[in-house]
Order: C-alpha cells, then sequence, then structure tokens
C-alpha cells in the first residue's frame, strides 16, 4: 500500500483530467469501470457508523479507494463489515481513534443522524474529505457551524442526498428551472407517515454495545433497544422522523427547483403520547412561502413524491417515474444536453452523450472526482445545509404551533425570541460540537 503522504499528494495535486477513466470524468464512468485505479492513485477510506446505508456507502467508495479502516460502536456490526473488507482494515470503536490515522484520507459516515455534524467537523479538521449521508444536521444552528469549518478547512464534503444524482429528479428540476411548465407557483410533496410504537421494554445494555458513546450529545436515557440502529428516525432526540429522513431528499429537489428560501412556515401536527415510544408526528403537514412566491407543501399522506405545478403545466416525479404532459412533450422539443444548467462539473463532454437527456452520474464517483479535482460537489454542504434548514423549520413550526417568519439571510426567526431557541439543542458534556 503507497505511504499516506503519496496519495495525499495525489489527491492534492491532480486535476479533474487526471480523475478521468479512459477521457471520461469518474461520475460518468464508474458503472463501465473494468478495473480499479492503480494502486498509487487509491485514497485510504476509513468508515465511520457501518449498519444499513453506512455500509452502503462505504462498499460504493471501495470503488474509488481502499477501505484501511472500520469504525461503529457495535461489535456484532463492526466485525462481519470488517471481514467483508478483508483482514487489512484496522477496526474502532471510537471513531475519534480513525480520525487520527495518518493512512485515512477520506472518511464516509453512515451514523444516526445527531452525530453527523460533530464528525464532519472532527473529520474536516483532522484533514479528510467526507462523504456523510443525510440529513446533514440535527439542528439549523449546527448547520452554520459546519458550513464555517468547511470553508476554513477547505476540505471536499458530498452528502448522501443521491437523488440530485439521479436522471429524473435531475431532469424535472432543469425542465422547471427551464420553463417547461411556465411560472412555477406550487410545489406539492409527500413524505409517507411516521412509524409509530411502545412503549417498549428496558433492557440491559448488549455487550457488544457502546450506548453511552451511541448517544453521544443526546441525553443519557435508560437503554432501549428501539432507539438505536435503524428506528432511531422515530425519535426526535436523534433525529427528525419523515421531515428529514425523506424530506432530506424531496424537499431538497423542490428547494433545488424552486431556488429559493423560504420565509413563512407553519404546520400541524398530532403527537403521540406514549411513555418509552416512539415520540416523532402522528400526523403532520407543513406550508412554506418563499421568497419568489411559490408556495411548497409537505404531507405525510398520498403518493409519495414531488409534484410541480406552473401556469403552463405540472409534472411529477418520485423515484419510480417522471410524469406530466411537459415530459412528453419532450418527444417533440427535446431538452438539449446544452441547455441543462443545474450543475456543470459531470458534464465534462462524452460525445456520445451530447443532444441526450441523460444527466446520470454517480454520487459516489461524483464525491471522488470533486477530491480530486477540488470542485464543489453535487450534494455540497451550503446546499443541504439550506435543504435540511428546511426541512427543521417545518418541524419547528409544528411544534410551536403557529405561522413563522424567517429570515434566509440571517437565518433567524425575526424579533421571536421563542422560535429562536428551537434552532439549538443542549449538548452532552464531553460530546460538545466543538
Amino acid at each position: 500500500m503507497p505511504s499516506s503522504s503519496t496519495r495525499r499528494n495525489f489527491l492534492a495535486t491532480t486535476t479533474a483530467a487526471t480523475g478521468m477513466l479512459a477521457g471520461f470524468p469518474l461520475s460518468a464512468a464508474a458503472t463501465a469501470q473494468d478495473k480499479p485505479r492503480a494502486k498509487v492513485e487509491r485514497a485510504g477510506v476509513g468508515a465511520i457508523g457501518l449498519r444499513y446505508q453506512g455500509s452502503v456507502i462505504a462498499n460504493k467508495a471501495a470503488m474509488y479507494g481502499d477501505i484501511v479502516a472500520v469504525c461503529d460502536v457495535d461489535k456484532n456490526v463492526r466485525d462481519p463489515v470488517k471481514s467483508a473488507f478483508g483482514s487489512t482494515p484496522r477496526d474502532f470503536e471510537n471513531y475519534q481513534d480513525l480520525l487520527a490515522r495518518k493512512d485515512v484520507d477520506i472518511v464516509t459516515i453512515g451514523a444516526p443522524d445527531h452525530w453527523h455534524t460533530k464528525m464532519v467537523i472532527d473529520a474536516c479538521r483532522a484533514g479528510k474529505d467526507v462523504y456523510c449521508e443525510k440529513p446533514l444536521t440535527l439542528t439549523i444552528d449546527e448547520g452554520k457551524v459546519l458550513r464555517d469549518v468547511v470553508q476554513e478547512t477547505g476540505r471536499v464534503v458530498q452528502v448522501g442526498s443521491w437523488q440530485r444524482s439521479d436522471h429524473r429528479f435531475r431532469q424535472a428540476v432543469e425542465m422547471v428551472r427551464q420553463g417547461r411548465i411556465g411560472k412555477l407557483q406550487k410545489v406539492d410533496i409527500v413524505l409517507g407517515k411516521n412509524v409509530t410504537g411502545g412503549p417498549f421494554e428496558k433492557r440491559r445494555v448488549p455487550l457488544n454495545f457502546n450506548w453511552n458513546l451511541w448517544q453521544g450529545q443526546t441525553p443519557d436515557t435508560p437503554y432501549l433497544a428501539e432507539r438505536g440502529h435503524y428506528t432511531f428516525r422515530w425519535w426526535y432526540e436523534y433525529s427528525g422522523g419523515q421531515m428529514t429522513d425523506w424530506g432530506a431528499h424531496h424537499l431538497d429537489i423542490a428547494q433545488w427547483a424552486i431556488n429559493s428560501y423560504p420565509v413563512e412556515i407553519s404546520g400541524t401536527a398530532v403527537y403521540p403520547n406514549v411513555p418509552d415510544g416512539y415520540n416523532v408526528a402522528i400526523d403532520f403537514s407543513a406550508t412554506y412561502k418563499y421568497e419568489n412566491g411559490v408556495v411548497m407543501t409537505v404531507s405525510d399522506t398520498g403518493r409519495n413524491g414531488i409534484m410541480f405545478t406552473g401556469d403552463e403545466g405540472r409534472i411529477f416525479v418520485n423515484r419510480g417515474s417522471l410524469q406530466g404532459k411537459p415530459v412528453e412533450d419532450l418527444k417533440s422539443t427535446p431538452l438539449t444536453r446544452d441547455d441543462w444548467t443545474v450543475y456543470d462539473f459531470d458534464n465534462l463532454q462524452r460525445p456520445e452523450r451530447a443532444g441526450k437527456l441523460e444527466a446520470i452520474i454517480n454520487h459516489m464517483g461524483n464525491f471522488f472526482d470533486c477530491v480530486q479535482s477540488r470542485n464543489t460537489p453535487v450534494s455540497d454542504v451550503e446546499s443541504q445545509h439550506r435543504s435540511v434548514s428546511t426541512c427543521h423549520l417545518g418541524n419547528i413550526a409544528m411544534k410551536v404551533g403557529r405561522t413563522l417568519k424567517w429570515d434566509p439571510k440571517t437565518e433567524t426567526f425575526p424579533h421571536d425570541a421563542d422560535a429562536n431557541t428551537h434552532l439549538k439543542r443542549n449538548q452532552r458534556d464531553g460530546f460538545e460540537t466543538a
């Protein structure tokens, strides 16, 4: 394996052109890759948080780099993942030990939501580039701090809001931006219901699981198996329910198309009252008014996806479809490749794609392209901070139960001290974001 300085020198000095395979960018050519890049060109990757999506992104990163270290607070999760990458990777319970390794150039973060901001900040300050799962933050103020740290350190950070790399969503955004439905008036989003359940049984912490470290900044509570792993999503201590789970995907795409920020938010919710049970809303909805006049609604009931409505047509998009008369009209009035504007770094010209609608990029490949070129990735920190802030704004409006005014420039609720208390949360001693 090459030395860390060799890899780091390569990552710091290689230009966009040398990030190509057979003359094409990695993001476009990843799925057609015939053989791995030469060892000297491969970064050392440390994977933090290995259950569910964490193992998925680690495997994707292994297409471009060498997994040299893995970390998870659950030994029963950590050991199988380490074995899947062979005998070479070192394994750790505490991610700080992984970040201290000089052979780690890049980290992937698949830990629960409440750990994302601190882990990204610590990784950036340790000199690592980062691929972090969505949602980027647990609170709005976390995003402000994180944005400053990324700017100060100059690290490349890609957020796992991969719908930005899907051709259906990218085409929908481009069509809206290009006026294919006329003037955008309304966006309606359906996320799906939150999971309900409880009360759950208090249990002894398993010997393989570091419950204290898993909780991190959040309040120290008795162990419930349902608080950990995948089901952390249904507790506000660790996440935001569907508003930040699916919302980090769909609200991101919607806001990308709207090309503006909200200035007024209202929301309604019905909350459970189950001791030791999930506490996210049973029913919820939110309405946003944007600076440019667009109105966006978010609901938990209906067909999952995004409906864009303009004064000349509608487009519906989700992970399985892109529908509407404006889409059908593309057969006679195509949107040429030269018309695409929403993200351009992956558009290094490929002759066989010229004039075609597809704008497919590999989300992890785009990240590694940007690590090499030091360009901005498609799901960068600023856009993802703003998108998840919109998710948080909906949850805050539901909680306070009244319409809120929002200043997107100061990122505060003007003259509303009560609402501004919800921009951050207390952090447990010893786990504060530095």
